[in-house]
């Protein structure tokens, strides 16, 4: 029988004593009745440094901390991603990459165990607008690691294996960056606010599968160059001996770089308006708002940086007080300014329910223009003075964080005092001259507001608040009568469904988690589709889909299994126009959902567990798209989903490299990314849960 909880005996006799105690006993008579003032703004006890350059060009910088025998090493170049050529976006990426892969000297391998052997670390990131190559090694072995430092940035070997290799992890990445909202909410922000500007770019399939090796070591001879380059060494290290070490490893490199790219500007400020990304079926909105700024060395960037903190640095923010802690609209909601090398940008975001969204909109421009038109409260400036002010000190803690910050300051030109008279700066930043800084920075007339989720739940709600402009995830044009698509009817090639039976892994992770047997029976009078999936621990189901072998209508749907413990069983007749039955499905709640099913359904409509079948099928041809009717019997509801063809390319899968369709198909549950072989007869070969990390590839 279940048992109410109980207390340790221990601990409930505990409370009962404190129970008894006076109020003054427990609470202490003798705390004061106010808060403490707060002390002085105390120094940072940041390490001198001190700046030389090399012969060659190169800037060495030297911060001397003998504290712990650690050394951090950073050595950057003025070569971001805003160097990528139009069209191959993700060169400087691929490039850092695989630049510490190996070299004229040494293998990737060998360099790895070289350096992992003296306990150290060596890599290399590209930003939007510096290249790094950076280590860390006990100083005892400073000159080990610097030495690889060297060799990966004057003779990289940046192989073609390595390439590919990179270029797939790349291209995985770019596919789980695509189902996330946030992520693509922040995708069409950028390219709004800056147009053609290089910042507004970003990466596609396209853009990875034109890289050549070609293109890396163009872009690795023309950019990583010592003129101009900037070399930290921070920590057990003096002045002398980073200078001999700089002089052994670089003195004999030359090169100078190509000549600085022409100023970046943004897109003209226009209107404020509202980007409306559709997501059909998405349960939930992504907003992100804001504009572009100004460059790094502009006078209003403390105020400014205080006044973001305001409104949305944290969870004592107005944004995060007022959507989460008073309405309950969102988990939490923010604003912070990017500071780039040329022009930045600031911008808030909010993610919640579709419901809320419009109320959430409209209550994020309000806390905007409350920024421009009141003075901040005393007790509001304080709070923001005092988180920035306060954990400021944390981010110089170690040799790496202080290479970091020393690096970054000097690579956008803020000055020699720039990290040690940051507190102070922003400490003296008064009420009034943070509402300039907002009204200089936050255009609430010009703002860009991006919105992705289910647009035909969105757009008028969101109309009543500004202009609309509609477009679909892939960025295509949409008219508002897109927004409610009417199924048609299907054209099946009866020739690309054959007797077969195909094995598939169930992957978890990229990793394989149980199995998948698909057979399709064909005979006549009779054409059945078996699916027996086993997801290990996860559970099993077996569906079986019975069709009219003529007109492919769906004539019976079959399923039983055990998911998470739950049973999962839906039994459906189709006929006459109706579809009967009874449906229980597992629930996160860990109680099966059940109900009854007894309702029409349009003349076309499929049942969703028909797909797999269908799908290939279809006229693929790249380009094109699918308005499908289902009735979905996991949640007892008619849709009608949109797949879209995209075109075909080369998959490696278990079983084989296929030549495939891309077939994406939303408005259901949740999207899902069928891989649909070119040739016939047409089979899937894999099939993806976007936004999740399951996946069925064909095994055989």
């Amino acid at each position: 029988m279940n048992r109410p909880y109980r207390r340790p005996l221990f601990l409930a006799a505990a409370g009962l004593v404190l129970l008894s105690l006076p109020l003054a006993a427990q609470s202490g008579d003798s705390f004061p009745p106010h808060p403490p003032a707060p002390a002085n703004l105390g120094k940072v006890r940041f390490p001198p440094f001190t700046e030389s350059t090399l012969p060659n060009g190169m800037t060495l910088l030297v911060v001397e901390n003998h504290s712990q025998p650690m050394l951090s090493v950073s050595l950057s170049f003025k070569a971001g991603s805003t160097r990528d050529p139009s069209g191959k976006e993700g060169l400087a990426e691929l490039t850092a990459q695989i630049l510490t892969k190996g070299s004229a000297t040494h293998s990737g391998n060998q360099i790895a165990a070289l350096i992992e052997g003296v306990g150290g670390g060596l890599s290399a990131a590209a930003g939007a607008d510096f290249f790094t190559v950076s280590t860390n090694v006990l100083s005892d072995h400073a000159e080990v690691a610097l030495g690889l430092l060297g060799e990966v940035t004057r003779t990289p070997a940046l192989s073609s294996d390595e390439l590919d290799l990179a270029r797939t992890q790349a291209l995985s990445s770019l596919q789980l960056e695509l189902s996330q909202p946030s992520a693509i909410a922040g995708r069409f922000f950028r390219q709004a606010i800056y147009g053609k500007n290089p910042y507004g770019r970003a990466t596609s399939e396209a853009s990875y599968k034109a890289i050549t090796r070609d293109d890396v070591t163009g872009f690795a001879k023309r950019y990583l160059v010592p003129s101009g380059a900037l070399l930290v060494m921070a920590g057990d290290v003096t002045p002398a001996q980073a200078r001999a070490w700089a002089t052994k490893i670089f003195g004999t490199w030359r090169g100078v770089p190509p000549p600085a790219a022409a100023p970046l500007t943004a897109a003209t400020p226009a209107p404020t308006q509202i980007l409306l990304i559709n997501r059909p079926g998405s349960v939930q909105a992504n907003i992100v708002l804001g504009n572009t700024t100004y460059g790094p060395l502009d006078s209003s960037f403390y105020a400014t940086r205080l006044a973001m903190q305001v409104l949305g640095g944290g969870a004592d923010a107005r944004l995060f007080l007022i959507l989460r802690e008073a309405k309950g609209w969102t988990y939490g909601s923010y604003a912070f300014m990017n500071r780039y090398r040329g022009l930045g940008y600031w911008q808030a975001t909010f993610e919640g329910r579709t419901a809320v969204a419009d109320s959430a909109l409209a209550e994020m421009l309000h806390q905007v223009e409350r920024m421009r038109t009141e003075t901040i409260s005393d007790s509001e400036l304080a709070a923001g003075k005092g988180f920035l002010v306060g954990s400021f000190p944390l981010t110089i803690e170690t040799s790496d964080q202080v290479a970091g910050a020393v690096g970054n300051a000097k690579l956008l030109g803020l000055g020699n005092n720039y990290v040690q008279t940051y507190r102070e700066h922003l400490n003296a930043i008064t009420s009034a001259q943070a509402r300039a800084a907002a009204v200089k920075a936050l255009k609430r007339d010009h703002l860009t507001i991006v919105v992705v989720g289910d647009a035909q739940a969105l757009y008028a709600k969101l109309k009543a608040i500004a202009p609309v402009r509609l477009m679909d995830v892939d960025g295509k044009p949409m008219a508002e009568a897109d927004l409610n698509p009417q199924a048609g009817a299907l054209t099946i090639d009866a020739s690309q469904i054959v007797a077969r039976r195909d094995s598939f892994l169930f992957m978890v992770q990229g990793r394989p988690f149980g199995t998948q047997i698909s057979e399709v029976r064909k005979s006549s009078d009779t054409l059945v589709y078996d699916e027996a999936l086993s997801m290990g621990p996860m559970g099993s189901q077996h569906t079986v889909v019975q069709f009219d072998p003529k007109s492919f209508n769906v004539r019976q749907v079959d399923q039983s299994g055990q998911v998470g413990g739950q049973a999962s069983a839906i039994h459906l007749t189709y006929a006459a126009g109706r579809v009967k039955g009874n449906v229980s499905v597992p629930q996160a709640s860990g109680t099966p959902k059940a109900f009854t099913v007894d309702t029409t359904v349009a003349a076309g409509s499929y049942d969703d567990n028909a797909l797999t079948l269908l799908v290939p099928a279809l006229p693929l041809t790249s380009g094109q798209s699918f308005h499908i009717g289902v009735f979905s019997s996991g949640d007892g509801e008619a849709r009608v989903l949109t797949a879209k063809v995209g075109p075909a390319d080369t998959l490696t899968v278990p079983a084989g490299k296929f030549t495939a369709f891309r077939v994406d198909i939303s408005g259901g549950q949740a999207p899902v990314t069928f891989y649909v072989s070119n040739t016939a007869p047409r089979r899937v070969v894999r099939i993806d849960v976007v936004g999740q990390p399951v996946s069925l590839v064909l095994a055989k």
